[in-house]
């Protein structure tokens, strides 16, 4: 397999491509953004992901998922989306979990068995609760906010959490966290220190200030956040192999 990522090696190293190889993924999200996400990852070299996401692929999915075609149409997400990362590199382990992380089905979850938790959630409830579990990890995490009503491909950003501005579905999660923080003081959780802050603030995010009247979705827009959600684990290995 390792001729088909020459091009890759050419431009990360030799030592960044093998750490890439051997680092553990879970994403949360099989849809637009999780879609490319995913076969960004695979194709740069990412080896071991797991796929967690429950929705089946519909007819409004093909203008803009990776995964969805007229031939699968009523398949789970997951299913689909390993078996086209599976034909990019059979060697790659990839895993799928087909369920909703919610918190009904967030204990299962161990975030310190891998070193990047990737969301691309749409559910506040879920997206926050992700967030709020993973932070209290040893895992890298890294968030995509809303990519549905954007036109401007050249308006994306990528900034810490706590400098989005104008995204109602980061609005919306903000909100969600301040209650989760809230039931924290009166949970069983044990934290680190007495003074410990969930460092959600700081989590990296791909987001989008556009403002526009569009109602829908569209397919260059989902692909870059999704490349842009894959970006992040790349340069964040490429980052710690320069030291």
């Amino acid at each position: 397999m390792e001729s088909y990522f020459d091009r890759t090696i050419q431009a990360l190293g030799q030592e960044t491509f093998d750490h890439l190889q051997r680092v553990r993924v879970i994403l949360f999200g099989a849809g637009g953004v999780g879609g490319w996400c995913a076969e960004a990852l695979v194709r740069t070299g990412v080896k071991h992901l797991t796929i967690v996401d429950f929705d089946v692929v519909n007819p409004s999915n093909i203008n803009r998922q990776v995964v969805a075609t007229r031939d699968n149409i009523g398949a789970p997400k997951v299913k689909e989306l390993q078996k086209r990362l599976l034909a990019i590199n059979p060697d790659a382990e990839i895993t799928t979990i087909n369920q909703r992380y919610s918190a009904q089905t967030a204990e299962t979850f161990d975030f310190n068995s891998y070193d990047y938790v990737l969301d691309a959630i749409d559910s506040v409830k879920d997206k926050a609760l992700l967030l709020y579990r993973a932070s209290l990890s040893h895992a890298t995490v890294f968030s995509s906010m809303g990519a549905g009503r954007k036109m401007d491909t050249t308006a994306v950003r990528v900034t810490a959490f706590k400098k989005v501005e104008g995204c109602p579905l980061a609005r919306a999660v903000r909100h969600q966290l301040k209650a989760l923080n809230l039931q924290l003081q009166t949970s069983n959780i044990q934290l680190p220190t007495s003074n410990f802050q969930l460092p959600t603030s700081n989590i990296l995010c791909v987001w989008s200030p556009e403002l526009s009247s569009a109602s829908g979705t569209l397919a260059p827009v989902v692909m870059t956040f999704g490349s842009a959600l894959a970006n992040f684990v790349i340069r964040d290995i490429a980052s710690q192999d320069a030291k």
